[in-house]
């Protein structure tokens, strides 16, 4: 009897163990998991499911055409489509929305960035005379200093002149430690090598540096470009921003990427200062604010339909990026991996450098080629983020979907180091 129990367990064991192997490794399941609950299309637009999964059925099928495993949209509106497994399992339902092209205007122009922080970052805390006021009060290295007594502090001198003029009383201080805003007593010390009085701190109020635009609507008149934050260079810190300038960039010069040692894109800007636009926001994936004026891309002067992650796939696309003085060129690439995202992520896709050109010119992705657009199919798909330290050919990219998400917060702008 035991035996005969014995046996079905078995049988039951080896088979939650295959379910379960299947459920991890099976390319299917892979499938099933990367399934969005909701998918965006544009009228024309033909989506290909994995062959074991396929569409049973459309609540209208005015709208959504389903055959085969290829759903294609016919119309405008908002239908649901039932997914079901081995054409016999409905396993989920996932809605649908057939919306119109978005156009966008796509970037590749070599920008310069310059902005002035909200209120001042420490990026250091130093002794005066052996004591240090600023680590005293409880100040430390990425807390940005917003108002001294109630007031505001908008830049590094601001800083020094209220400090010099308190006469050494104590002064109040509120600063952001992360999202938290925080206050503080600090007694600033007479410095006896310089007879100034000093908080023991060193701060900086601005950055600046050489980028790629991503995109321009020329319906709302924003711009998107990096693709990742603007970090401070010492504590890593994302910069706020209080104001701050998109200018038209030239590239001096290029240090080739190298096996650990990412390259980089020169350029200058400050000396002309073209300025395209306001910087409204820096976000962990890009910059973003108004152009003064209509942006355009040679190549594609009646700008590209927006491609979201549904349309994306592993396979050939090209960049858009400036390296020289020839201006805006495309450049080959593979996407080799995309990521199903339900949420923003600067690692989307990873992308591997294929162009000879681009390979000789740079070795591969540099620093300053952030933002380059992705175009796959004759979409913009998304934009370059990041390189490889180990190897330059290859990076990662953001879905472009992301990039618009973040841009629709951007409202009013918000408002390297000195001693104080």
């Amino acid at each position: 009897m035991n035996r005969k129990i014995g046996l079905p367990r078995k049988i039951a064991g080896f088979a939650l163990l295959a379910m379960t192997a299947w459920l991890l490794f099976s390319p299917t399941a892979h499938a099933l998991r990367q399934l969005p609950h909701a998918l965006r299309l544009t009228p024309g637009q033909t989506l290909v499911l994995h062959p074991a999964l396929s569409a049973l059925s459309s609540t209208d099928e005015t709208l959504l055409s389903l055959q085969n495993g290829q759903m294609q949209a016919l119309a405008l509106g908002e239908t649901e489509m039932t997914v079901n497994l081995f054409g016999l399992l409905p396993i989920r339902k996932v809605k649908v929305n057939v919306e119109e092209d978005r156009i966008l205007i796509p970037g590749g122009h070599a920008v310069g960035i310059a902005l002035s922080t909200k209120g001042v970052m420490v990026v250091g805390v130093s002794d005066v005379d052996r004591q240090s006021p600023a680590r005293t009060a409880g100040l430390k290295a990425g807390d940005v200093i917003e108002s001294i007594n109630g007031e505001n502090v908008e830049s590094s001198e601001k800083l020094i002149s209220m400090v010099e003029k308190s006469g050494g009383a104590p002064l109040s201080i509120a600063y952001r430690r992360d999202d938290s805003l925080r206050t503080t007593t600090l007694t600033p010390l007479i410095d006896s090598a310089t007879g100034t009085l000093r908080i023991g701190a060193w701060v900086r109020d601005s950055t600046a540096g050489v980028g790629t635009l991503s995109y321009f609507d020329p319906v709302s008149q924003s711009y998107g470009a990096l693709g990742h934050a603007i970090l401070d260079a010492d504590t890593g810190k994302l910069l706020s921003v209080r104001m701050g300038s998109l200018m038209k960039a030239d590239i001096v010069s290029v240090k080739r990427g190298l096996k650990g040692n990412p390259g980089e894109l020169r350029g200058s800007f400050l000396r002309t200062q073209r300025t395209l636009g306001d910087i409204r926001i820096n976000t962990a994936l890009g910059i973003y604010g108004k152009a003064e004026n209509p942006l355009s891309n040679p190549l594609y002067p009646d700008g590209l339909p927006v491609g979201y992650q549904e349309s994306v796939q592993p396979g050939p696309a090209q960049i858009l990026s400036t390296v020289d003085q020839n201006g805006i060129r495309a450049y080959d690439i593979e996407i080799t991996q995309v990521s199903r995202q339900l949420s923003p992520s600067q690692k989307s896709m990873v992308i591997r450098v294929t162009d000879p050109a681009l390979i000789e010119k740079t070795g591969g992705i540099v620093q300053g080629m952030s933002g380059s657009p992705i175009i796959q199919n004759g979409r913009i798909i998304g934009a370059v983020t990041h390189v490889f330290v180990d190897d330059p050919t290859h990076g990662y990219g953001v879905f472009i979907e992301w990039m618009l998400e973040t841009e629709q917060t951007a409202t009013e702008p918000e408002t390297a180091g000195n001693a104080a």
